[in-house]
């Protein structure tokens, strides 16, 4: 099993406003982990400052006893896809095997062995027949299911991902969360920033509840509780959970 990311006293301002406050948490192999809580919460602030890719005001991020910051080779992370430029002139396969570039190094011609592990991610998410096609020409859910061949084509050991489920279908839905699953069983590290309180929800085995500190981590029945979720979203949601099916 692989190491967890410890996170302590975490903070983050954007312009001198709190976006979270002292988080501090471990993030665990073997599990599908998701972040939820309001919009406005720090959800995805937390994945990018975990990357280091916006700086934390306090507070360390450290996988197996070194800063994550330094240790990104072993790390995936795909973002929102509204942060994707979807008019780029890349094919499905262009985009695949832009995972490989770590592994081969820059400008340096790519081996049997990466186009193999490149196919294998594809057809993996059931998108090989669409290898040739220009990345806009897809739907929202078939542009996910390449972003993610492309995190499975990178061999991480850590799979960040920001709101995968926006705007996908159903099968794209459940080919996600099974792939996120055959990931956690193979020992890696799986986060992944969700909006949905739906009876997806019980798709993950733990969860983080944010509203820019931390209302409650762990368990998926121990952090969806009653008290946990008004704390989070004041009392104004409908949320799905085995002890509360639905509840407002």
């Amino acid at each position: 099993m692989k190491p967890a990311i410890e996170i302590s006293n975490l903070s983050v301002y954007y312009r001198q406003v709190e976006a979270l406050k002292d988080i501090e948490i471990s993030v665990k192999p073997g599990v599908v982990t998701g972040v939820i809580g309001p919009n406005g919460a720090g959800k995805s602030t937390l994945i990018k400052a975990m990357l280091g890719l916006i700086p934390a005001k306090s507070g360390l991020v450290e996988y197996d006893a070194r800063p994550l910051e330094d240790r990104l080779e072993k790390v995936a992370y795909v973002p929102q896809r509204s942060q994707i430029d979807w008019t780029y002139p890349a094919t499905v396969w262009d985009v695949v095997m832009m995972g490989r570039v770590k592994k081969t190094g820059w400008f340096r011609r790519f081996s049997s062995i990466s186009r193999r592990i490149a196919s294998e991610a594809l057809e993996k998410v059931a998108m090989s027949d669409y290898r040739n096609r220009p990345i806009g020409q897809l739907s929202g859910g078939q542009q996910q299911r390449v972003f993610l061949a492309r995190s499975l084509a990178q061999q991480a050991d850590i799979f960040f991902f920001d709101e995968p489920f926006v705007g996908v279908d159903r099968k794209t839905e459940s080919i996600i969360f099974e792939i996120f699953h055959e990931l956690a069983n193979a020992g890696n590290i799986v986060l992944v920033v969700n909006h949905d309180l739906g009876e997806s929800i019980t798709n993950f085995d733990d969860l983080i509840l944010l509203n820019k500190q931390l209302i409650a981590a762990g368990k998926r029945e121990n952090v969806l509780q009653e008290e946990n979720i008004y704390r989070a979203y004041g009392g104004k949601v409908t949320f799905f959970s085995e002890r509360y099916p639905l509840a407002v």
